[in-house]
């Protein structure tokens, strides 16, 4: 019996290493037809070696100031944790009793899912210094990215906390855990599990959704792409090597979530 079931582990292997193959040279392929049909537009490839360190981030602004890619994960880093805690918050909201929780939740989350980014991110950066504060163009981004983003990653927490199962809860009530303790022992390794492909996909959305605050002169990757290729005519250089670039970050967005994906999916997968 256990030689049958080695050998049902062994085959599986091999099929799966075959399957990973295959896919690995359709991904070459389509990569290789993805770069021959670029290459046809007659790209500047010493230009793009120019400028690359700066649309990378290798290079400081003319403020002194990090730039490109770097400042693009600069800004995703800070809204990321931001709309971490404002999704988590929200989804609270949702499943409170209390009326004022739940009405504050439903809002914020109606109105940040029913309008424009775009329109948030103005309303943020031109709209606070008429009552005072004139919030800088860096923080109005953060404050937008993360305002946006919290809205939307609250209905998939509340999904995943919804997805444990309501016996669980009970069962932990009866072992005497305080409620506190049972959304962070019981509940919330579970709803995380649910929760990390949607999130994943929303952090990378937010990547490229971030090239949206270069309208208030913010010198992310989009802003200096389009600088590059406004002062030498040479648009199609600079915006062929900035999706490059969102391109490999986002790879690097989707490695991440799958480590995040098998860390949490232990328990499952041994079942």
């Amino acid at each position: 019996m256990a030689a049958e079931q080695t050998t049902g582990q062994t085959r599986a292997g091999v099929v799966d290493k075959a399957f990973r193959v295959r896919v690995a040279i359709v991904w070459l392929v389509l990569l290789a037809l993805f770069v021959a049909f670029f290459l046809s537009f007659g790209l500047d490839l010493p230009f793009i070696v120019d400028k690359f360190p700066a649309l990378a981030g290798f290079t400081l602004s003319r403020a002194g100031f990090i730039q490109g890619a770097v400042l693009t994960l600069y800004v995703c880093f800070f809204s990321i944790i931001a709309s971490v805690v404002l999704g988590l918050l929200a989804a609270l909201g949702r499943l409170s009793k209390s009326s004022i929780a739940y009405g504050l939740s439903t809002f914020y989350t109606s109105f940040f899912r029913g309008t424009p980014l775009l329109v948030q991110i103005f309303l943020i950066y031109l709209g606070i210094p008429q009552i005072g504060p004139v919030p800088a163009a860096i923080p109005s981004g953060i404050i937008a990215l993360s305002l946006n983003y919290g809205a939307y990653l609250s209905e998939i927490f509340r999904a995943g906390l919804l997805s444990v199962p309501a016996g669980q809860r009970e069962a932990g009530l009866a072992l005497g855990l305080h409620p506190w303790q049972l959304m962070v022992k019981v509940v919330m390794p579970q709803a995380i599990r649910v929760a990390i492909p949607p999130t994943g996909s929303q952090f990378i959305a937010m990547l490229k959704d971030s090239s949206l605050i270069s309208v208030m002169g913010v010198t992310e990757l989009m802003f200096v792409a389009q600088s590059y290729g406004r002062s030498s005519y040479r648009y199609i250089e600079m915006l062929t090597t900035a999706a490059a670039i969102y391109w490999f970050l986002s790879i690097l967005f989707e490695l991440v979530q799958v480590r995040l994906e098998s860390h949490f999916g232990k328990g499952y997968r041994a079942r």
